[in-house]
């Protein structure tokens, strides 16, 4: 398993922040900081900090390349799949619902979601 527990949120709190914990996580930052980040970018945009529009932009402004995985099998690649296909580097990975970090083979979350499908991901370019 390559899973790791970790909750970036500063009370423990598990509500629907899952972009903000997975962003705090692969950036190195904390929840409040990437909670106020995109707070701006979600003003700008007249749009809530969650929404894909948002966080999309924010990742890419800040080295993030998106990749979009092969429609060979769009119900069957999951973050353990991903993870064991990506052992190095940092990524963003999401179902459409759900976001999380994996970190150097590790998946970062505050539940074991390893078997969500991944329909996409953001792969960090600069540190």
């Amino acid at each position: 398993m390559s899973y790791s527990y970790k909750n970036e949120n500063p009370y423990s709190k598990e509500v629907d922040d899952c972009v903000i914990r997975a962003i705090a996580t692969a950036m190195g930052k904390t929840w409040d900081e990437v909670f106020l980040d995109l707070m701006v970018y979600a003003f700008a945009a007249k749009d809530l900090p969650n929404a894909n529009v948002v966080w999309s932009e924010y990742l890419t402004n800040n080295g993030f390349i998106r990749k979009i995985l092969p429609n060979t099998c769009p119900i069957c690649y999951t973050v353990n799949d991903f993870v064991h296909d990506n052992r190095k580097g940092v990524f963003i990975v999401g179902d459409g619902a759900h976001v999380v970090a994996v970190v150097d083979g590790y998946y970062v979350d505050t539940f074991d979601s390893g078997d969500r499908t991944v329909l996409f991901s953001f792969e960090r370019t600069r540190r």
